[in-house]
């Protein structure tokens, strides 16, 4: 997963501090109407129940991105958004007081009235604090911008800037560089140059900041973007369209001594770099932990039933094609691998990316009857509770697997991808994952299985890894099939 530096959840800071007022404001009026007339932080249980709220509401910002484009939303949009925050902060302060068994020591009735106040005073502190950024936008303090373009792209591109927030820029004027046009009009927007007339237009009429927009087979506009920045002019080339990007993240950067466009189809900052593997690593000690006590239950019966070993390894393909060996349970024969081949003809998938049967007599104990009826055995049980892939787990704490992730592929499932399917390999593969929890026994087209795990790379967030874990518990327990 592509790392970018940190700070984009700080670009709202201001909403931030806001919020997190709102909330210290919210929990003084509670107790204030429970206890009467005191503060919370003079009372030595509500003091700590304090920290306790600042810091789940940090963490919910933070990890649920509570504050990205809040400028854009309107007010409905922001009801759902704070409703959604105030729903997960009051979610963690539970959690927390639980899990330290505080629960009988403080009144339940300030806690749920906080999160009620809290959401009724972010809401409008939210909207009053956008109003007056919004009313600091005058006409005075905006910005001229002027946008040289062709004029079969000329309709989109101002459409585009009225649609979005430009940051107080105003489109004063157009160069029209492949079609003479001057004295019309594109959009109610007078038409001011041409090709060659550009910089003298600029001169003429003053403006503060240009935006060039080309098709992307025509050359860098370099001479264009060297004379007007060389009269002060801020001059922005449009190098892609976000439309145009196909689900990918971009954003400009520096390597070396070069001013780069970075690519990449996911990426993910430090501090959510961290928050995933510290998920991992926790998520990974509870794992073994009941993995040791799976196997004293196990491992007798898996030798009884098939002799052998109780796990089976295999070496996989993870992050950038990196190899390593996946640990499971075993819960197919010795000869399984050997089989396969002679199984393939009756493999659900049918391009073979991926071998899936029903009733596969590889599994211990799995056996078709003469009725056609399916006999279960100690096998079937193993898979259809995951519980083979418990061993995984020692997978997560090496850092070869996440707890959330794509599927890791064999060596021969490898070497027949396409380059687009490689795209599944841009993070490390995981135990379960989207395609996992959305109808996993009923998916036989390879293809769907790649957009789901792409789907997962470039929507991915700590939120949606929550998501998916609670999702497999509820399929692990429906005996969904095996992961």
């Amino acid at each position: 997963m592509y790392r970018k530096k940190a700070g984009g959840w700080l670009k709202h800071l201001d909403f931030i501090v806001l919020d997190a007022l709102c909330i210290q404001a919210a929990f003084f009026l509670a107790y204030a109407v429970r206890m009467g007339p005191s503060s919370p932080y003079h009372d030595d249980v509500y003091r700590g129940i304090g920290a306790i709220i600042l810091l789940a509401h940090v963490a919910v910002v933070v990890l649920a991105g509570s504050f990205s484009g809040v400028l854009r939303r309107g007010h409905y949009e922001e009801l759902t958004a704070t409703l959604r925050q105030a729903c997960l902060v009051e979610a963690v302060i539970i959690v927390i007081l639980f899990t330290t068994q505080r629960g009988d020591a403080y009144s339940r009735f300030v806690i749920y009235l906080t999160g009620m106040l809290y959401l009724c005073m972010s809401y409008f502190t939210r909207l009053l604090w956008k109003a007056l950024l919004w009313k600091r936008k005058t006409a005075a303090e905006q910005r001229s911008l002027l946008l040289v373009t062709n004029h079969d792209l000329a309709e989109e591109a101002v459409e585009d800037i009225r649609q979005h927030d430009m940051d107080g820029l105003l489109v004063t004027g157009i160069a029209v560089l492949d079609r003479t046009m001057r004295g019309r009009s594109i959009l109610g927007i007078p038409v001011v140059a041409g090709k060659g007339d550009v910089v003298d237009e600029v001169c003429r009429g003053w403006v503060d900041e240009a935006l060039i927009v080309l098709p992307r087979e025509e050359p860098y506009p370099g001479e264009l973007v060297e004379r007007l920045a060389g009269m002060g002019v801020v001059v922005h080339v449009s190098v892609f369209r976000a439309e145009d990007a196909g689900g990918m993240r971009q954003f400009v950067g520096h390597l070396g001594g070069h001013t780069v466009l970075t690519t990449s189809i996911s990426y993910a900052t430090p501090l959510q770099q961290f928050c995933k593997r510290a998920m991992d690593i926790a998520g990974g000690m509870v794992g073994c932990t009941i993995t040791c006590i799976l196997f004293i239950f196990l491992a007798p019966l898996i030798f009884i039933v098939s002799p052998g070993p109780v796990f089976f390894s295999q070496e996989r393909v993870g992050m950038n094609g990196k190899r390593f060996r996946i640990y499971k349970f075993r819960s197919m024969y010795m000869d399984a691998e050997e089989r396969k081949k002679e199984l393939m003809e009756k493999n659900q998938v049918s391009d073979g990316m991926m071998f899936k049967m029903e009733a596969d007599p590889r599994i211990i104990g799995c056996k078709v009857l003469p009725d056609g009826t399916v006999k279960k055995g100690l096998g079937n049980f193993i898979r259809d509770w995951s519980i083979d892939e418990f061993p995984q787990f020692f997978n997560v704490l090496k850092g070869d697997m996440s707890l959330v992730g794509t599927r890791p592929p064999t060596l021969d499932e490898w070497e027949r991808y396409e380059p687009h399917h490689r795209a599944r390999l841009a993070v490390r593969p995981g135990i379960t994952g989207l395609w996992q929890v959305s109808g996993r026994s009923k998916i036989t087209d390879f293809e769907e299985v790649v957009k789901l795990d792409t789907k997962y790379i470039t929507e991915w967030s700590m939120g949606l890894d929550l998501r998916i874990l609670l999702r497999t518990v509820k399929v692990v327990f429906r005996r969904d099939g095996a992961m």
